[in-house]
């Protein structure tokens, strides 16, 4: 049987998991009473992907055409998880590249690409949505064909097929449909035949000693460990011997307690495994992604995966606010250490230092958007953390400082315009291309800027366009370090008095700008309960309550008119937090605080400052 390795890549919500959907569904993977045959975005597993819409995981699953097995990799099309991108891209022989058919290649296909040509992937382009009433395939085409001459490094990489397609209906074209309606025939046989063509096959090389590249893991409740990849070459049986390697070392030797291949979302278990497929191993207790799998008596370590350097870091520590340990069922610093080093193990992108007296921890990631859903995380599994604001990583490059830069895509309505360059004004953003489209009255804007100056950008962007605004990012590279943007926000309105948030003193701050909290929550002194309305901090009290006289409460009769408090998300708050605050984060609150939480000693810093 023959053995096809391809991996999905797109930029998020062009549709590479509800393809995949089709693709288990048509093969008759499910049952045709299984609940999976009525369900949607099948890989994406876990709460946040479902929550988000995105997937954060690369996840494999298998299907069978014609005698055939094909493996599939549904990878994550937001650069931010672009370690999840690297780690199993090497596991593929081809890739199917997938771009929207109305809004056309944009920054993350541009990442996926590069990531794929740089891995030798066969591309397979598939223009999807062609069923949007403002689908432009002929155009998206196009351009799509203008960044491959941009990326490709091969001449080979510039011939590849195209196919066109409706995902959500499971339906594939060799040519574009002169007018394509719910009632036009198709079904992805073009695509898997395409698959079969142009696909390599993997099963090869079954001779040869046992070699497997470790590039995921899991685990099992009755197993412990497994270790997932592709197998380079050799055949391996359940029980035999095998090595654990690293740059030519052997790690250990043990034995192949259980063999895994994968069909449909299950693993299903197997007495032999052999080259070509992707499989998972039990039987080693420790290891990590980018060790090799050998046969014993051939320790030859495959090259290591390699992952782009992080870009941005905060730091996650116990959490020191006065309501520590109340909220949270893990708090300790050692726990914290426990959870993260265990987070690093499959998170290749990520990078964990401890501070000199190991109490914090630095965390590097490749962007705002991955650290946020670390946090979010740990925040579900019971833990409390205090986080501090996002930096950029600087880098010495030729004894220049250098940091990090972004090309941003905006997509906003006409009406927005002179608010976002204004905005990308005083961040100091090089406008490289401006597109609008009088049918649609929007445009599309590409700028240049530096992380340090685009940190918080999201939000403020949200808070002006009334949350019709898109942006997306594809890192450029590292630069000379440029000016800063000193403060992108107001001062905070900053509670000095503990206590309960009573509606009288909250009508009072609320004047003074806009207030993060209402009535009836539990405050502590230095919390900051809101954005004041000038570039300096406020203290308030909104515990404050009414003065009362011997008869009546003065102003009796004076109906009191709250304005709703903004509630602010995890990324917002990630956003929003100055280099004097901390983030709390707790399973059931999010609380920003300066780090000095008394008044007076906070005053005398500041008069130092």
């Amino acid at each position: 049987m023959s053995i096809k390795n391809i991996a999905i890549i797109a930029h998020v919500d062009h549709g590479k998991t509800t393809l995949v959907d089709a693709m288990l569904k048509q093969t008759h993977t499910f049952r045709e009473n299984q609940k999976e045959m009525g369900e949607t975005l099948l890989m994406d597993s876990n709460d946040l992907e479902k929550e988000k819409g995105i997937t954060i995981l690369a996840k494999n699953t298998a299907v069978y055409y014609r005698d055939t097995k094909i493996n599939i990799i549904d990878t994550p099309g937001h650069a931010d998880f672009g370690g999840e991108v690297e780690r199993t891209i090497n596991m593929a022989s081809a890739a199917i590249l997938l771009v929207d058919s109305a809004e056309g290649p944009l920054p993350q296909t541009k990442f996926v690409l590069k990531k794929a040509l740089e891995a030798k992937l066969k591309i397979i382009l598939v223009i999807n949505k062609i069923d949007k009433r403002d689908s432009r395939p002929k155009e998206v085409l196009h351009q799509v064909e203008n960044l491959f001459l941009e990326l490709a490094t091969d001449e080979i990489a510039l011939h590849f097929k195209t196919l066109y397609c409706v995902g959500k209906d499971g339906k594939a074209f060799y040519d574009l449909p002169y007018h394509y309606s719910e009632k036009t025939p198709g079904d992805l046989v073009p695509l898997f035949e395409t698959v079969l063509t142009e696909v390599e096959n993997s099963a090869s090389n079954q001779d040869k000693p046992f070699q497997l590249l470790i590039s995921t893991l899991d685990y099992d409740d009755y197993v412990g460990k497994l270790c997932i990849g592709k197998i380079t070459q050799g055949s391996l049986k359940k029980n035999e011997k095998i090595a654990l390697t690293e740059e030519g070392k052997i790690l250990g030797t043990y034995s192949a307690q259980k063999l895994f291949t994968f069909a449909g979302l299950e693993k299903e278990e197997v007495d032999e495994i052999t080259a070509g497929d992707i499989v998972a191993i039990a039987g080693i207790p420790e290891l990590t992604i980018g060790q090799t799998v050998t046969d014993p008596d051939y320790p030859v370590s495959l090259p290591k995966i390699t992952v782009e350097d992080p870009t941005i870091k905060i730091t996650i520590g116990p959490n020191t606010s006065p309501f520590a340990g109340k909220e949270g069922k893990f708090s300790t610093s050692r726990q914290i250490k426990e959870r993260l080093l265990r987070e690093k193990e499959t998170n290749l992108g990520l990078k964990i230092e401890p501070d000199a007296k190991a109490t914090q921890f630095s965390v590097y990631g490749r962007g705002e958007l991955h650290l946020a859903i670390l946090i979010e995380m740990m925040r579900r599994e019971g833990f409390e953390l205090q986080v501090s604001k996002p930096e950029v990583v600087y880098k010495t490059i030729d004894g220049t400082i250098c940091e990090p830069y972004e090309e941003v895509i905006v997509h906003t309505q006409k009406e927005f315009l002179g608010k976002i360059t204004e905005e990308f004004g005083r961040r100091k953003a090089e406008l490289l291309d401006m597109l609008t489209d009088d049918h649609k009255n929007d445009v599309r804007l590409k700028y240049k800027i530096s992380d340090n100056n685009l940190l918080g950008v999201r939000s403020v962007l949200i808070t002006q366009t009334r949350g019709t605004t898109t942006l997306n990012t594809f890192f450029l590279g590292y630069f000379a370090k440029g000016n800063k943007l000193e403060s992108v926000r107001n001062g905070a309105l900053v509670a000095v008095k503990p206590g309960t948030s009573l509606s009288y003193g909250i009508a009072n701050a609320q004047d003074r700008g806009d207030l993060f909290v209402g009535p009836g929550v539990e405050i502590y002194e230095g919390i900051v309960v809101g954005v004041a309305n000038r570039n300096l901090d406020i203290e308030v009290n909104i515990c404050k309550a009414k003065k009362l006289t011997n008869n009546r409460s003065v102003g009796e009769g004076v109906k009191i008119q709250l304005t709703p408090p903004t509630i602010l998300t995890l990324e917002q708050s990630l956003d929003f937090i100055n280099e004097d605050e901390f983030l709390e984060v707790t399973p059931q609150s999010l609380r920003i605080r300066k780090k000095i939480l008394n008044t007076t000693l906070r005053r005398v810093a500041n008069r130092k400052n």
